[in-house]
């Protein structure tokens, strides 16, 4: 049995569990990746997990964190700016999920929540009923910025606080994670898709979620719209009924990869 297996599946686990998802957990390591000495981590954790590290502006990475949440080169992640386009706002693992128009209840590996609880606003949540939830589950190797995924004008941010699950499936079978993490989100009247939401999902030893435009304002397609600092992390969209038409490949509810900027879908 691995470590999460135990946290997640056993008494003892789950009691030892409390503390290490707590926020001033999340804070400490975060504040231990920002120190100097972390540097010393970054070559062999861009080893274990395959980084390229060619793809990277590495020049001014001065701590873990500073790689971790390194930028891309120009070019390396094309955005498709075409109107008709549903894109991916960053890398990771997507899940595609149908909204119930009823209880609107989500089904993300056996962690069943509603979206409700997801948005803690229920006249927000109604207009997603018979739409799409995209659920993008970032690894440690994957890159932890993240765009736009449509133009348009975003109401305020909002922060809804809660604790630091890690995002792996152990945890996903066994919490309703998405509702008890911490997560921001965006509410945004979209060029081409409606009104939508853009959300962030914290998770075990994310230190921070950082993003650029918090107050309202016009956003652009491709503009970045922030990023992670170290841990494991999902961005979720909320696409409202009958305006985009995803990928046949993307519609089973299975993880799969897919690139910053990439189509998933079009318009309807």
């Amino acid at each position: 049995m691995g470590s999460l297996e135990f946290l997640y599946k056993t008494v003892l686990g789950r009691v030892l569990l409390r503390p290490l998802v707590s926020r001033s957990v999340s804070a400490f390591s975060g504040a231990l990746m920002d120190a100097r000495w972390s540097k010393i981590l970054i070559k062999s954790f861009a080893k274990k997990n395959g980084i390229n590290t060619d793809d990277y502006l590495l020049g001014n990475v001065k701590c873990f964190n500073d790689f971790f949440c390194r930028k891309i080169k120009d070019g390396r992640r094309p955005v498709d700016m075409a109107a008709s386009s549903l894109i991916s706002p960053c890398d990771g693992l997507l899940s595609a999920y149908k909204i119930d128009g009823e209880g609107t209840v989500l089904n993300v590996k056996q962690s069943t929540f509603n979206i409700d609880s997801l948005l803690r606003d229920r006249e927000l949540s109604r207009r997603f009923d018979g739409g799409y939830a995209l659920v993008y589950r970032l690894c440690v190797d994957h890159y932890h910025r993240y765009i736009w995924f449509d133009s348009g004008h975003k109401l305020e941010d909002r922060h809804i606080q809660g604790v630091y699950h890690t995002v792996r499936p152990v945890a996903l079978y066994e919490r309703p994670v998405f509702i008890e993490n911490t997560r921001d989100y965006s509410v945004i009247d979209t060029a081409n898709f409606g009104r939508c939401v853009q959300m962030e999902v914290g998770a075990m030893l994310v230190g921070r979620i950082v993003n650029e435009k918090p107050l309202p304002g016009r956003v652009r397609r491709g503009e970045e719209k922030g990023h992670f600092e170290y841990g494991g992390s999902t961005i979720i969209v909320l696409v409202p009924q009958g305006v985009a038409e995803l990928r046949g490949d993307l519609t089973g509810g299975e993880e799969t990869p897919v690139k910053m900027g990439e189509q998933i879908g079009s318009a309807i």
